[in-house]
């Protein structure tokens, strides 16, 4: 028997977790078989869902090792570049970046 973790987040910053005891040469699937909780929230979002293991993009036909964690990723609502381009139109160019915060009496840059 090898022990896993599952881990999904059914909403933003909500993460649950269910550890698992599964046989030798068990796969994501399996893993996720042996938990009804996430095999519902899968269901649910379809095809959307990516598995990963450790952070690291992995298949549903993935071997498991001994202290695995496996994550359900949900699909991205809004591309991380975009979101950065808005907030950045948003606050404008004097609140961010690098140099942010200047040092009274400094020149331009410094």
């Amino acid at each position: 028997m090898i022990h896993v973790t599952l881990a999904w987040s059914p909403g933003p910053r909500e993460v649950l977790e269910h550890a698992l005891d599964l046989p030798e040469g068990a796969r994501v699937t399996d893993a996720l078989a042996a938990c009804a909780d996430a095999r519902a929230w899968v269901h649910a979002l379809g095809d959307a869902v990516q598995p990963g293991i450790w952070g690291r993009a992995a298949g549903w036909s993935a071997g498991l090792e001994e202290g695995d964690r496996i994550e359900l990723c949900r699909p991205l609502k809004v591309d991380p570049k975009v979101a950065r381009r808005e907030r950045f139109a948003r606050q404008g160019t004097r609140g961010t970046g690098l140099f942010a915060r200047q040092r009274s009496g400094g020149k331009a840059g410094y």
